[in-house]
């Protein structure tokens, strides 16, 4: 055997794999990601910089990209429609909040688990003597739901069918109309709702029953158009996902969040702090 031949081949392919590994490995160093500028605690535009996006989703991608050796920055790109165009056509990278769509899948590579579950709740004047411990308990009772509501497919057939659903431009208006006796009652995120109410003043007011309705996963979607789109990515993230929930950090980061949100509405702003939407 020619030793030095064969060490010769060795060597070769020792050099045509490593750099292949090392692509599979590191291609990307660094994801731009965007979503909803005005969904706090989740995502929200930074009122000291509004360039930027803050929020638990941001918080807790930070955390998972970190730990993949991946930097991320996670940017203003308008409103939710501007930002999902941005990363459909691979300027940005990543949607930090995406909504499983059917009609997404053909631009979106959504990463399983979600990065976060947004719990939709029902909110009824403290004085409501509305009986609700499932969903078929609305049908016959007027509601309201912000039309910026991101319900799961499922939930939004049985809404059409079968419950009275007022659609407002944001959640404040729908409170409102719950408040005027307009409505019986308001579907809302758990956090978003939270939000809303402190920020109208009106927590004392209202109270949100603690059966969710409805329990749409906000997921980390990768562009298709994204030069980091790659299986070695979407596996990392994927495992960090499943991961996550165990972890103990998704809470402590949402009632940090809240809390930021709180003390940045009580402060003067140059920017105006995001309002709840959703």
């Amino acid at each position: 055997m020619d030793l030095r031949r064969v060490y010769g081949w060795s060597l070769l392919m020792g050099l045509t794999v490593l750099p292949a590994l090392s692509v599979a490995a590191g291609k990307c160093e660094r994801l731009v990601v965007t979503g909803s500028p005005d969904a706090p605690p989740y995502l929200w535009q930074d009122p000291q910089n509004p360039k930027h996006l803050i929020g638990a989703s941001a918080d807790l991608l930070q955390q998972v990209a970190g730990e993949l050796g991946i930097k991320v920055e996670l940017l203003y790109a308008g409103k939710r429609s501007q930002a999902l165009d941005e990363v459909r056509s691979g300027r940005m990278d990543m949607l930090a909040d995406a909504s499983l769509t059917v009609s997404e899948l053909d631009t979106l590579d959504y990463i399983h688990p979600p990065l976060l579950e947004n719990d939709y709740l029902v909110w009824t004047r403290k004085d409501s003597t509305l009986v609700y411990n499932e969903a078929q308990d609305l049908h016959g009772h007027p509601g309201a739901l912000s039309e910026k509501s991101r319900m799961t497919p499922a939930f939004g057939v049985f809404a059409e069918q079968q419950l009275t659903l007022a659609r407002t431009p944001n959640l404040t208006q729908a409170f409102q109309k719950l408040l005027l006796g307009e409505v019986e009652f308001v579907l809302a995120g758990r956090y978003s709702g939270m939000a809303a109410a402190q920020t109208l003043n009106l927590a004392n007011d209202l109270i949100a029953r603690p059966q969710p309705i409805d329990k749409p996963g906000l997921f980390l979607a990768v562009s298709h158009n994204s030069a980091c789109n790659d299986p070695w990515l979407r596996g990392q993230l994927a495992k960090k996902m499943t991961e996550l929930p165990a972890s103990g950090l998704t809470e402590a980061v949402l009632q940090r969040n809240i809390e930021r949100w709180k003390a940045q509405l009580s402060q003067p702003q140059q920017q105006p702090v995001s309002t709840p939407k959703q």
